[in-house]
């Protein structure tokens, strides 16, 4: 049984930082994309910053120089480091796992965690 379990939201003044974590169970995790959505209420998911299994990241752009996507292959596990945290921020956060196999999709979610950038 494949699981991703978010953890680390909560409230934050804006201008502050918050660490979410994943850790995956079920998969070999070191084969898989790893990532981050988010979804603020009355929006659409988007991708917040994705990592290969061989280590390169993209970034949406409204985070570029802000947020570090991160991955712990040993622990099974993918951070997101988000620092100068705005309002806009705000939303449910998701991680997910990809493996692209011929004609096959391997697609993963987790529950989400709430982030509220507020003062």
């Amino acid at each position: 049984q494949v699981q991703l379990v978010e953890s680390g939201g909560g409230l934050v003044q804006p201008g502050g930082s918050l660490r979410l974590s994943c850790a995956a169970s079920g998969i070999i995790f070191s084969i898989y994309a790893m990532g981050w959505y988010r979804q603020a209420p009355g929006k659409q998911r988007e991708l917040v910053a994705r990592i290969t299994s061989g280590g390169s990241t993209n970034y949406a752009d409204s985070v570029k120089g802000r947020f570090t996507i991160s991955r712990d292959n040993a622990k099974n596990t993918v951070y997101l480091q988000m620092n100068s945290l705005k309002p806009e921020d705000t939303a449910v956060y998701y991680c997910n796992g990809q493996r692209l196999r011929v004609g096959v999709v391997d697609d993963y979610w987790g529950q989400g965690t709430q982030v509220t950038v507020s003062s």
